[in-house]
């Protein structure tokens, strides 16, 4: 057998493995003597079926099944032996002259070689690192919307300003009849809203549902469809009001600040405000990291230059899915996916050039952290090891969970790495501000 390699250039290379009859005939030979002892053929007892008869048989399917193990095996470990770092698979070129009528065989296969580049991580002021703060104007609200939750409901005999609203919304049409319970203050416009002000119980209000709330989602919940059902849905309805009432806010008192977080933990409004702004800035410390890690990549494609072998990959993505794809499919396809195969290449550079894999103890690690903060919010705060130990081993036998995990500790690895490494410029915002700047 020979193997052997030839740059096209720096990004494409063919492979040619001969292989002649010396290479498989032994083993082929091997097989038909195993194949003649056990053949059942009608006229010869059991093992004594003539060996032309069974070479003729099976002696050709035999041969293409060995030539194309060794194939496989020989072209693998040639891949291997030979540190190729190749994109996507290998593709076999098709003559049109082959035959398996011969004893010697060539084969060559495309390969699409990974681009040879460095990573500048000298972005210092171009990338901006936002630290969301909680401001007075949330702590008020989130002040306000905890005395809501705690408060007493107090029955209203007409609609008014900060009331919730019980009814059924009915299109007999669509066949739509949904009890549901909504804020006045969620309905959108001042000409929906005045449908509902001084209305009592008994009574019908005609809306439309196009625009009719602040968030779609509301509709969603309020007449109980499926986010594609409510999908641009403009139809009328009529809401039939069956309950009206106003939340009594609830006091700011310690019996409040312990119902909340426990007895004794908060003792005033202004610890109150601090705990409120403490968890707030956590959560949005989240954002804003998945923000940076976004931002970072964005950079980092933008500006770490190099080619890929274009063609070559189009002509693998005709073959590679699960349903072959027209070249043109594969064109469009290859245009949408080019970016993230630029961040794959750069983050695999990345991950290995600073050692920063994930190991399976880190992995174990970091599902029972996870596992651990999921069980605390079901009050399972102190679990033994043992039963961690063994939903850490459920979790990590699927293979959809353990490759979910996996990438969010690959990511927290490299956005700690990025805050290390690049000079960012920081800018304080409140959440407001962050969601106008960052979702612009």
């Amino acid at each position: 057998m020979n193997i052997t390699k030839e740059n096209i250039d720096a990004l494409n290379a063919v492979v040619k493995v001969e292989i002649s009859a010396a290479d498989y005939q032994e083993k082929v030979a091997k097989i038909l003597q195993d194949y003649r002892k056990k053949a059942d053929i009608p006229g010869f007892r059991k093992g004594q079926v003539p060996m032309g008869m069974v070479k003729k048989q099976y002696g050709k399917s035999i041969m293409i099944d060995e030539v194309n193990k060794l194939l496989q095996e020989a072209l693998n470990n040639f891949l291997v032996e030979e540190k190729l770092d190749i994109l996507g698979n290998p593709l076999p070129k098709m003559e049109e002259e082959f035959s398996w009528e011969t004893e010697d065989y060539t084969f060559e296969f495309e390969l699409g070689l990974a681009p040879e580049f460095e990573v500048n991580l000298e972005a210092k002021n171009k990338i901006t690192q936002y630290n969301i703060v909680a401001d007075k104007e949330l702590l008020k609200k989130e002040v306000e919307n905890i005395r809501k939750r705690f408060g007493k409901l107090v029955p209203k005999e007409t609609v008014e300003e900060d009331v919730n609203i019980a009814g059924t919304f009915v299109n007999e049409e669509r066949e739509l009849n949904k009890k549901s319970t909504i804020a006045l203050d969620s309905i959108k416009g001042k000409a929906n809203q005045q449908k509902f002000l001084g209305k009592k119980v008994g009574d019908v209000v005609e809306l439309n549902t196009k625009g009719l709330f602040d968030d779609d989602h509301k509709l969603m919940g309020a007449l109980g469809l499926s986010h594609d059902e409510i999908h641009g849905m403009e139809i009328p309805v009529t809401f039939s009001i069956e309950e009206i009432n106003a939340t009594e806010l609830a006091e700011i008192n310690q019996e409040l600040f312990d119902k909340i977080f426990g007895a004794d933990v908060v003792k005033s409004e202004e610890e109150l405000r601090a705990k409120i702004k403490e968890d707030a800035e956590k959560q949005f410390q989240t954002q804003a990291d998945q923000q940076l890690l976004n931002a970072v990549t964005e950079y980092l494609v933008e500006n770490t230059k190099f080619d890929l072998p274009a063609e070559f990959l189009k002509k693998w993505m005709v073959v590679a899915g699960e349903k072959p794809m027209t070249p043109e499919d594969a064109a469009e396809e290859y245009e949408k996916s080019e970016k993230g195969l630029r961040y794959q290449l750069i983050e695999g550079k990345i991950l290995t050039e600073n050692k920063l894999q994930v190991s399976f103890d880190e992995l174990k690690d970091f599902t029972k952290g996870f596992v651990k903060t999921q069980m605390a919010q079901y009050g399972q705060l102190n679990p033994e090891e043992k039963e961690l130990d063994d939903i850490v081993q459920r979790v990590l036998t699927n293979q959809d969970e353990a490759k979910r995990l996996q990438d969010q500790l690959v990511s927290q690895k490299l956005l700690n790495f990025y805050k290390e490494k690049i000079t960012f410029k920081t800018k304080d915002v409140n959440y407001d501000e962050f969601v106008k700047e960052v979702y612009k």
